[in-house]
This record gives structure tokens, C-alpha cells and sequence, in this order.
């Protein structure tokens, strides 16, 4: 089983011990509360158990999963009231790239159409 790292960027967005930031490769912004990154890690680690670690945590920090994308990549889709999150898993060897997407939620005008447009 996988613990969370007790150093984050983001303090809601855990990471698997034992994987390794590279900041080289990586970005973050946060401004009047919006924040947006994205985040870079590599290390040795099965793809399944950080699955389960992602499926397992995220809701501790009130993320709540939207679908798991696998493709040879996997990406997991969280979602929060103004907020997404995307965990990209690349296999890379006997290691794996991790990349946190992390970004404000698209607002979209929920405004009706009167007559359809001709």
C-alpha cells in the first residue's frame, strides 16, 4: 500500500512516496485562488497500486473521481466545485512518469436560447 508524501505543492493533491519531483519539468501558478500546474514526477512504481492510492486519497481531500482513462497511458479525471485534476501515468521502462494537471474548472454559461438559431 502507498502513503501520501508529507511535502506536497499543492496541499490537496498527494503524491506516492517514493516517487520524485522534477521541477525542471514542471510549473504552478496560484493567484486570488485560482490555481493551475502541472506537475512532474518519476520513480519505480506498479501503475495498479498508484491507481488504487489515486481511487483511495483523493476523497480525503473532498476530489471526486470522474473516470479513469486506459490507453497504455492512464489517466484518472477528478473534478471539485471550481476545479479539475488530472493524473496522467506514463510508463516509462521500470519506472513511471506521473504528471498532476492541475486547473480551474471551465465556466460555461448555463443562459437558454429563446429561438434557434437559423
Amino acid at each position: 500500500m502507498l502513503e501520501p508524501q508529507a511535502i506536497l505543492k499543492f496541499s490537496d493533491v498527494p503524491v506516492p512516496v517514493g516517487l520524485k519531483s522534477l521541477p525542471q519539468e514542471s510549473y504552478s501558478f496560484e493567484s486570488s485562488g485560482v490555481r493551475v500546474g502541472v506537475l512532474k514526477y518519476r520513480g519505480k512504481a506498479n501503475a495498479d497500486q498508484v491507481i488504487i492510492f489515486y481511487k483511495e486519497q483523493m476523497p480525503l481531500y473532498n476530489w471526486n473521481l470522474v473516470n479513469i482513462v486506459e490507453y497504455g497511458q492512464r489517466l484518472i479525471n477528478f473534478e471539485r466545485e471550481n476545479e479539475t485534476c488530472i493524473i496522467t501515468l506514463e510508463p516509462k521502462g521500470n519506472n513511471i512518469a506521473l504528471i498532476i494537471s492541475l486547473g480551474p474548472k471551465s465556466q460555461i454559461s448555463a443562459r437558454r436560447v429563446k429561438s434557434p438559431v437559423k
